[in-house]
């Protein structure tokens, strides 16, 4: 492909998706819908009260991981001045480097995909029904039933924590494989929550890679696939919900 020569030599260049459609054209053969995004909404609230009971810092919001949304007129004074323009209106930051938990934008999603995996396996065995306060899972029996189980994902840090911290607290055996670029401080958090780091010389696609040939063959194992996972991005998601009542 003559562009990819261009890019990689290092030539500026200006590219068109060719399968680029409005949304009006795609909408009814999407593969998401808003109702998977508000089925992700009611697992998060069916989960709050675990959420709540395992980790106190999310009391406040009763177990509902949320970032705040902050006023910041020195931002916006900055960028009138860069810009030679006035702004109307105020400029607002959505703090996602503050959500509970973990503490980045991939705690969203990660966590979601773990929760609606425990929830998953509990009801096949008929240890949960959606009617029941999940509160219980908070407990040995859930964390002994879940200790049989692998949770496996590929990163360079913020979603391994976010996947590491709940799945380690749910009671899940948790492997983080993470990349050359991973800070070690991420490394050393994940290990002091029981989480197994595996460490590669190479990049993140190699992390992503060997994370998920080596889950396939654990009939046990279920790897969160960041490049691929409906799951993870339902998660994230269910922001759009929150963000419209913060506003």
């Amino acid at each position: 492909m003559s562009i990819l020569n261009d890019i990689k030599a290092l030539k500026e260049v200006f590219w068109i998706n060719p399968k680029y459609e409005s949304f009006d054209n795609v909408k009814d053969s999407l593969e998401v819908s808003k109702g998977d995004v508000l089925d992700a909404e009611k697992r998060l609230n069916r989960f709050a009260p675990y959420i709540k009971s395992a980790f106190p810092e999310t009391a406040s919001s009763g177990g509902i991981i949320e970032s705040p949304i902050a006023k910041i007129p020195n931002m916006k004074k900055r960028m009138e001045s860069d810009l030679d323009k006035k702004i109307s209106g105020e400029l607002l930051v959505k703090l996602d480097s503050n959500l509970p938990i973990a503490g980045s934008i991939k705690a969203r999603g990660g966590i979601y995909e773990v929760l609606k995996h425990a929830e998953t396996l509990a009801i096949k065995k008929d240890m949960l029904s959606v009617e029941d306060d999940y509160s219980i899972i908070n407990s040995d029996r859930f964390r002994d039933f879940y200790s049989n189980y692998t949770i496996q994902v590929g990163s360079t840090g913020n979603l391994g924590i976010s996947i590491g911290i709940m799945s380690a607290k749910l009671g899940f055996k948790v492997k983080v494989h993470m990349s050359r670029d991973a800070k070690q401080w991420k490394k050393d958090l994940l290990r002091s929550k029981g989480v197994e780091v595996i460490e590669y010389a190479s990049d993140y696609s190699k992390a992503v890679e060997e994370g998920r040939k080596l889950s396939h063959m654990n009939p046990k194992s279920y790897f969160i696939d960041d490049e691929n996972s409906k799951d993870l991005f339902m998660g994230y998601a269910v922001a759009a919900f929150r963000l419209k009542v913060q506003l």
